[in-house]
């Protein structure tokens, strides 16, 4: 009896689901970027006076990012929000990146890929062949 409610309940909430984007990569960034915060803000707020009001401004933002994370959990404009997780893909893999470095050119605005702890180099863009000099 107990399983079969529970089983009618997981039900609805899929069916409700339905269309949503539900959680993703950023969506789980925010989530412990958000639980950080708030740990950090009441650590904050209990220290004195003037690290309440810090401890209070951030967990102000803890909460934003936690109701940016339900609006992201429960939105229906799904391109929208790919286009936010691509997004998020390439920044971290930039900063997860140690081995490689990331330049612009300034001709095209092509993002240029180049191996770190080369000193000076020439750097020659693969879309419009402009070439410019960058320490790696």
């Amino acid at each position: 009896m107990f399983r079969k409610t529970l089983q009618r309940m997981a039900d609805g909430v899929r069916r409700w689901m339905w269309g949503r984007n539900g959680v993703d990569t950023f969506n789980l960034f925010l989530l412990f970027l958000a639980v950080g915060l708030s740990l950090v803000g009441n650590i904050l707020s209990r220290l004195g006076p003037v690290c309440t009001l810090v401890g209070v401004l951030v967990l102000l933002v803890s909460y934003g990012t936690l109701v940016y994370y339900l609006f992201r959990c429960l939105s229906k404009n799904l391109e929208a929000r790919q286009r936010e997780e691509r997004r998020f893909r390439t920044w971290w893999t930039r900063i997860s990146d140690r081995q490689n470095r990331y330049y612009r050119c300034p001709n095209c605005k092509q993002t240029v890929r180049v191996p770190r702890g080369r000193g000076k180099i020439c750097i020659k863009c693969p879309k419009c062949c402009e070439k410019f000099i960058r320490k790696s």
